[in-house]
């Protein structure tokens, strides 16, 4: 729905719906006045009708993004894809050839790469303002709400069912150092675990929901303090109140907890994915990296640290200080305001991935796209040796 209207406010007509719950597809049909006969209950549907427009948006769950491009890109139509691309190498290639064969343009939503915090960076660094960049330290703070909200109650709490948290939230990142340094990564490392959302970790006597325990006002992760208190304070009420309940109320709310996965204790559900994770990076020109993702923070901004030859800059997706070793000063940056926060569509980075999409399936030029499907298959490669770094304790060297 984020992509749906930001394209049509960017002048794009939203003309078929694709989606196995009835009643988002209704939603979606509704806003955007899409006739019965072009809304469908699976891809399949959609994919098995002569093609219905220039371009598609491919956002089921992460292993199911192979079928649906393939079948899309055989249609000819242009598509934007939600990252991870795939969760193996071989719908990762699949993917890509489909779309080299069909010829069309791709998009794969590593969003960070198009916000104006980004661009501002690029620039400072390609003006040289920290000299030849050496080091890079790079936190995700996913915040403790949120981890426990989509990793541990949410649809992205299993590797089995979806991906290792790495794919799933910090690809994101992965991609984004990379492109900022400009450069392949070449060696990997990583060390990470799911410490605390445990079964060994459960309250003695805490209850299996949050709305029976007794023990609420004790816990950080209490659901019933989290999600009604987004509804009487305004904060965050389409997401992710609406993935409880369409139309959130108190009554709506009280009943998707007593009854959904919601409500349940954090330390008493079927989540396997890791909550904290580091990975080092290191770049052919000898320069390296170290990406942070890590639950118990703060909702807020990724924080940046480029350290250069020359100078070193720290941002926080809205404003960046430069210091100056020659002259011993500071001068500090601002990116466009209108993108500053951290919630409202991945720092601007939402629209901007979906302008560039478009004004490249108008001009028939795929380059105006920087994260198509072969930039993102070498981001999934950094992500694929971080997890068997992780897992058998190596250090992961890649091929040119």
């Amino acid at each position: 729905m984020t992509y749906a209207r930001i394209a049509r406010d960017l002048g794009a007509s939203v003309v078929a719906v694709a989606d196995p719950d009835r009643a988002a597809r209704a939603r979606c049909a509704q806003e955007f006045g899409i006739p019965d006969d072009r809304t469908f209950d699976d891809w399949q549907g959609l994919m098995g009708v002569p093609r219905l427009a220039d371009a598609v948006a491919v956002c089921t769950q992460d292993r199911d993004h192979v079928g649906p491009t393939v079948a899309a890109a055989a249609l000819g139509y242009h598509i934007l894809l939600e990252k991870p691309m795939a969760t193996d190498r071989a719908g990762a290639q699949a993917i890509v050839d489909a779309v080299a064969e069909a010829g069309v343009v791709s998009a794969v939503c590593h969003v960070l790469r198009f916000t104006a915090y980004t661009r501002l960076v690029k620039r400072l660094l390609a003006e040289g303002a920290v000299g030849r960049v050496v080091a890079v330290q790079h936190l995700e703070p996913v915040g403790w709400w949120h981890f426990a909200h989509s990793f541990v109650r949410g649809n992205w709490r299993s590797e089995a069912e979806t991906s290792p948290m790495l794919l799933q939230k910090a690809v994101h990142d992965l991609d984004w150092v990379a492109h900022i340094v400009g450069e392949p990564v070449c060696r990997v490392s990583s060390f990470g675990a799911l410490t605390e959302f445990r079964p060994e970790n459960r309250p003695a006597g805490a209850a299996d929901r949050c709305l029976d325990c007794h023990m609420s006002d004790q816990c950080p992760y209490d659901a019933g303090r989290t999600y009604q208190g987004f509804l009487r304070s305004g904060d965050y009420r389409d997401w992710p109140l609406t993935v409880l309940t369409p139309r959130p109320d108190e009554a709506s709310i009280d009943q998707a907890l007593r009854g959904g996965r919601y409500g349940r204790c954090v330390y008493a559900g079927d989540n396997d994915v890791v909550d904290h994770q580091v990975v080092s990076l290191e770049f052919p020109s000898g320069a390296n990296a170290s990406l942070m993702v890590v639950a118990f923070t703060e909702m807020a901004n990724r924080k940046t640290r480029i350290f250069g030859s020359h100078g070193w800059l720290e941002g926080d997706g809205a404003h960046v200080r430069v210091h100056d070793f020659t002259s011993d000063t500071y001068t500090d940056h601002d990116a466009d305001a209108s993108d500053s926060h951290a919630g409202a569509g991945h720092g601007g980075g939402d629209e901007g991935l979906v302008r560039a999409f478009l004004k490249a399936v108008g001009q028939r030029d795929p380059s105006l796209v920087s994260s198509d499907v072969q930039a993102s298959l070498a981001s999934l490669e950094v992500a694929w040796a971080a997890e068997q770094a992780r897992r058998d304790g190596s250090v992961v060297t890649l091929p040119p």
